[in-house]
C-alpha cells in the first residue's frame, strides 16, 4: 500500500509518499499560498496528483494541519494559519480528491511519526511537542493516537505557563484571546519577543541560539529563561501523563543544549523521587510531521 502524507504549514506544504515499510517513494515541497484558502486546496490536490503520477498508484491521503476540526461542525478551529479557521478543510479536500482522507493536528502527526518508527518507537506512551512558529502537542499510547472527547488532547501550547516569575511578566497576549499561554513563551516568535522585552534587540530565535552558543551574554540569558520555562511546562506533562519519552520537533528542537539542561531543570517540579522520562529530538527531524500524516491510516484502523 502507498500512503501519502501532507504537512500543511503556514509557509510550506510538503508531501511524502511512503511504501508500506516506510520507504520514501516521492517527496515534494512548495510554498503555501499565503492567506488564500482556495489556492491552498488546489495546491494540495495538485501535489497529490503529481505523487500518484510519479508512483503509478492511487494512495491513501493523510493531512497534518495547524489547529483541529471541531467535533460538532467539522470546521477547523485554533489554527495559527488563520485562513483555515471556520473552513470545512476535510470535506473540501475530499470533494476535490474524490476520496476519503484522514486529517489531524500537526503535533498529533509528529507524535504518530515518532511513536511509529522514530525516537519513541517501542515505548508505551509518547508525548511530542512542536516548538516552532507555534507550540502544540500530541499523545500516542500503545500505538494509538489520542484525540479526546473534544478533539483537543495534547493542546499543551494553550495552557498557561506554570509558575510565572517576575521575568515572565506581564503575561503576553496570545492570538487565541488568552494571556500567558505556553505558546507565547516557547514558540520561535515567543523567544524573539522575550529577547526584545529584556534586551531591546530584535533577533529571530535561530540567531539567538547561534549567538548564545558563541557566548553572547544577552542571548545566553534569553536561552536560559526559555529552558527554565520549557522545564516547568514539561514537568506538568510528566506529572499528568507520565510518558516514557518526550519528543521535541519544530525549529527550536535543534537547540542541542535543551536535551541536557531541561531534564535537569524539571527535577524540582516533577512529583516523583525518580524520573525515567527521556527528552529526545525527533528522529525524523523536519520530516516527522509529514510522515506522521501518512501513518494516520493505520492509526485510524487500530481505533
Amino acid at each position: 500500500m502507498i500512503r501519502i502524507g501532507i504537512d500543511l504549514g503556514g509557509t510550506k506544504i510538503e508531501l511524502v509518499a511512503l511504501a508500506d515499510d516506510g520507504q520514501v517513494l516521492w517527496r515534494q515541497r512548495i510554498p503555501t499560498p499565503q492567506g488564500d484558502y482556495a489556492a491552498t486546496l488546489h495546491a494540495i490536490a495538485d501535489l497529490v496528483r503529481q505523487a500518484e503520477n510519479a508512483t503509478g498508484a492511487t494512495a491513501t491521503v493523510g493531512i497534518g494541519t495547524p489547529g483541529s476540526p471541531s467535533r460538532p461542525s467539522g470546521l477547523i478551529r485554533n489554527a495559527n494559519s488563520t485562513c483555515l479557521n471556520g473552513r470545512p478543510l476535510q470535506d473540501d479536500l475530499q470533494a476535490l480528491l474524490g476520496r476519503e482522507i484522514r486529517l489531524a493536528n500537526d503535533a498529533n502527526c509528529l507524535a504518530m511519526s515518532e511513536a511509529t518508527d522514530g525516537a519513541g518507537a517501542g515505548t508505551g506512551t509518547v508525548f511530542a511537542a512542536i516548538l516552532g512558529t507555534g507550540v502544540g502537542g500530541g499523545i500516542v499510547v500503545d500505538g494509538r493516537l489520542l484525540v479526546g472527547a473534544n478533539a483537543v488532547a495534547g493542546e499543551w501550547g494553550h495552557n498557561p505557563l506554570p509558575l510565572p516569575t517576575t521575568t515572565d511578566l506581564p503575561l503576553p497576549d496570545c492570538y487565541c484571546g488568552r494571556h500567558g499561554c505556553i505558546e507565547t513563551y516557547l514558540s520561535g516568535p515567543g523567544m524573539a519577543a522575550d529577547h526584545l522585552r529584556h534586551h531591546g534587540q530584535t533577533l529571530e530565535a535561530a540567531a539567538i541560539a547561534r549567538n548564545a552558543q558563541a557566548g553572547d551574554e544577552a542571548c545566553t540569558a534569553t536561552l536560559a529563561r526559555f529552558e527554565a520555562r520549557l522545564a516547568r511546562a514539561l514537568a506538568g506533562v510528566i506529572n499528568l501523563l507520565d510518558p516514557d519519552v518526550i519528543v521535541l520537533g519544530g525549529g527550536l528542537s535543534r537547540i542541542a543544549r535543551l536535551y541536557d539542561n531541561v531534564p535537569r531543570l524539571w527535577i524540582p517540579h516533577v512529583f516523583s523521587d525518580h524520573i525515567a522520562t527521556r527528552l529526545l529530538p525527533a528522529r525524523h527531524g523536519d520530516a516527522s510531521g509529514v510522515r506522521g500524516a501518512a501513518w494516520l491510516w493505520p492509526a485510524a484502523r487500530r481505533v
